[in-house]
């Protein structure tokens, strides 16, 4: 596992595209810092944990997606 330190501004979801490959590893990310779980937009300075992912995850399962987004 790697880290990152935040700055200002950062979510969740933006951090997980950058440093995971996709937004999707965004509930992993959380689950790794989860002390941090209640900030919607995180402060500078914090000290993340990057969690090692599967890349095969990221990949969308199109029969798990409902019809009108198939």
């Amino acid at each position: 596992m790697t880290t990152y330190t935040t700055v200002q501004g950062d979510t969740w979801d933006g951090i997980a595209k950058k440093h995971l490959g996709n937004e999707r590893f965004m509930s992993e990310l959380i689950k790794a810092n989860f002390a941090y779980c209640l900030y919607s937009i995180l402060p500078a300075n914090l000290e993340l944990t990057l969690p090692d992912v599967d890349e095969e995850q990221a990949t969308l399962n199109n029969d798990l997606l409902p019809p009108w987004k198939r």
